[in-house]
């Protein structure tokens, strides 16, 4: 069979097979390659998620992987970090053919790896300190007297490749116990204690302010102009704009193109999804609620803050907006029943509403997302159907027996309306990529018909077009009469989804608006708890105060807004901030 070449949309060379499946897209030169990919292929039985990769990163260039949940990013990043040796093809490492067949291997040819599943990185009863050092604590020659003694100061030398200063007291307690974008930070730190070859980094800022992600741009900068080559993942674009030398864009386990710089966005985007999309999203008018589904009256969220009144209104989409500590979290939990207001009280439909525990909240019709999904949103080692049903098992049951149609029905559905790529409902939870186990996580609750839904970062790990896919649920949701908040730290993700805007600064309401009343700059300021816009300054001299108030997605830091500098709180201190609990 004879390929035929045609003009890709995005600008560069593809070649198109007779049947319009793009085969292998010419990569880059890269004499200096320090892992090549030749032919590289995972299936699952019948199922291929990688279809004869063909792919070399160079030395000292950051190349930026690109697609949509399911494309095979991870399965990819499987490969490469020997998470999976059953994979078909060639890897070379410095010119030489390896079979990576374990994490270990990979590590001593000098590719280190942090996954986008943070838990999988923190080992559970050790401390912090010793999550940092734990490739010493494999080493058998050490002595364990030394090793205790050396644990302390070997952590804080990991740590400071980040900038961080974290005290003895955090160094020693229990990782498990971090909250997620401080065990973010320890697992970058600890792939950072040895120089690698190749770094991998597959959604590395998902859980972190935007001052710490600033403070990884700066280090993968310098790592850079050392020689180290990167593989980034993200589905946030204005990331991808700062820091990437190269795109590879993944779809359905093809490479569909390799760009350099300057990036053409929305052809990206198109070898993305395959379809014409537009970056920007224009929401139209805002909804205007009716009645109140849910009212706080003179609640206190967090130790010190000020009481807060707030209406949650049927019919339109609330989106609330907070940084780390500024109590969105706190109070996502305290209406899914997980914690107790310090004070005040909350009424749901006009009656006093105070659930002890999150089946009080379902009971009443309020369901939650919760933040961190792989702690708190997923059963690992059950399938897909399992996850979806298992809170609704009584309404898919009849004189105690499972009607197993009316189970599989629900499954379907959330399948089908937020798209999840899966082998089918019977799969693993485990199989599907980070943002298809978000959708199912997602689906899960919005199947429940709630009267509130809320949401808690949702949108961590889920591309694009599954952000508007959840958006549009959510909408749909408002629009038959119920209400739905969604809580986020990204100012970009919040005007994208929400008909009204809440900021949350210490606790406090910093700005009540709808969305189609305010702009993006006095959000930021109230965001970052400014009590005036500053005056505009159509040439900022600071690169990232221009990326923060760009309106162009391709543009806009992971985070939105927040300049190191600008005494917002960030995870350098993990003990000053409170406790959660997991469901």
């Amino acid at each position: 069979m004879t390929d035929s070449r045609s003009e890709h949309p995005g600008g560069h060379d593809a070649v198109v097979s007779p049947v319009g499946v793009p085969a292998a897209v010419p990569v880059v030169d890269a004499p200096d390659a320090v892992v090549s990919l030749s032919g590289v292929s995972v299936a699952y039985g019948s199922n291929v998620v990688l279809q004869g990769v063909d792919l070399a990163f160079g030395a000292g260039e950051i190349t930026a992987l690109l697609g949509a949940n399911g494309a095979g990013k991870s399965t990819l990043i499987k490969a490469l970090s020997g998470a999976n040796a059953r994979y078909g093809g060639e890897i070379r490492i410095g010119g030489e053919p390896v079979h990576l067949s374990s994490p270990v291997q990979a590590r001593q040819l000098g590719i280190s790896t942090v996954h986008q599943k943070v838990a999988d990185g923190i080992v559970p009863g050790l401390s912090v300190a010793e999550n940092l050092t734990l490739d010493d604590l494999a080493q058998a020659s050490r002595h364990p007297l030394r090793r205790r003694r050396q644990a302390l100061a070997d952590a804080r030398a990991a740590l400071s490749t980040l900038g961080l200063d974290w005290s003895d007291s955090v160094l020693e307690r229990d990782a498990a116990t971090l909250p997620i974008s401080d065990a973010q930070l320890l697992v970058l730190a600890r792939a950072l204690r040895s120089t690698p070859r190749l770094l991998i980094l597959d959604e590395p800022t998902s859980a972190l302010t935007a001052a710490e992600a600033e403070r990884l741009f700066g280090v993968l900068r310098a790592l850079r102009a050392q020689g180290l080559s990167i593989v980034y993942v993200s589905h946030r674009f204005g990331e991808i704009e700062a820091l990437a030398d190269r795109v590879v864009v993944l779809r359905d386990g093809l490479v569909q193109s390799v760009s350099a710089r300057p990036f053409a966005w929305h052809e990206l985007l198109h070898d993305m999804l395959g379809r014409q999309t537009a970056l920007d999203h224009d929401r139209g008018t805002s909804a205007r609620g009716t009645d109140a589904v849910a009212r706080l009256e003179g609640v206190v969220a967090l130790p010190d803050a000020p009481p807060i009144d707030l209406e949650i209104r049927r019919g339109e989409v609330l989106g609330v907006l907070g940084l780390i500590g500024a109590g969105k979290t706190e109070l996502a939990e305290l209406l899914g029943g997980l914690a107790q207001p310090l004070a005040g009280t909350l009424t749901l439909e006009g009656a006093p509403y105070a659930p002890k525990r999150p089946s009080d909240a379902i009971r009443a019709g309020v369901v939650l997302v919760p933040e961190d999904r792989q702690k708190q949103g997923i059963l690992p080692g059950w399938s897909v159907l399992r996850n979806i049903t298992l809170p609704f098992l009584a309404e898919s049951s009849a004189i105690g027996l499972l009607r197993r149609r009316s189970e599989r029905s629900r499954a379907d559905t959330v399948i089908d309306t937020l798209s999840v790529v899966t082998a089918g409902p019977d799969a693993l939870i485990d199989d599907l990529s980070g943002g298809n186990q978000q959708k199912v996580v997602v689906g899960r609750w919005l199947s429940a018909a709630p009267k509130l839904a809320l949401l808690d970062e949702p949108f961590r790990g889920v591309d694009i077009a599954a952000r508007r896919e959840i958006g549009t649920r959510l909408a749909a949701i408002a629009a038959d009469g119920a209400a739905a908040v969604v809580f986020s730290s990204d100012v970009d993700e919040i005007l994208e989804v929400a008909d009204r805007i809440v900021v949350l600064v210490a606790g406090r309401i910093e700005l009540d608006r709808y969305a189609d009343d305010v702009d993006r700059p006095t959000i930021i300021h109230a965001f970052l708890g400014e009590t005036a816009p500053a005056p505009a300054d159509p040439a900022p001299a600071d690169p990232a105060a221009a990326r923060a108030t760009s309106t162009d997605p391709a543009a806009t830091p992971a985070t939105s807004a927040t300049p190191a500098d600008a005494g917002a709180p960030t995870s350098s201190t993990p003990e000053s901030r409170p406790e959660r609990t997991s469901s």
